[in-house]
């Protein structure tokens, strides 16, 4: 099975609707909720992949992208190849 990590606020609605397919999909994933310390951890994503925006989705430490880019997996049949 796929280690799969996500970067997440607590406000944001778009972690929530990510956080809901893998959950609808009944795959584990370790969610990372960076509200508490956003700005630190933040700088450091950026750094690491270009995105400025959560959620951020890792799969076996690629990262896939956000919501969209998530959704856009699912709906191509690609997700389950990753997963």
């Amino acid at each position: 099975m796929a280690k799969i990590e996500i970067y997440t606020t607590n406000y944001c609605p778009y972690c929530k609707k990510a956080k809901s397919l893998f959950e609808q999909l009944g795959v584990d994933y370790e969610e990372h909720d960076i509200t508490d310390n956003e700005d630190d951890i933040m700088d450091s994503l950026i750094k690491k992949t270009g995105m400025s925006t959560v959620p951020q989705i890792f799969i076996d430490g690629k990262l896939i992208g956000g919501c969209d880019d998530l959704y856009a997996l699912y709906k191509a049949g690609e997700l389950e190849k990753l997963l």
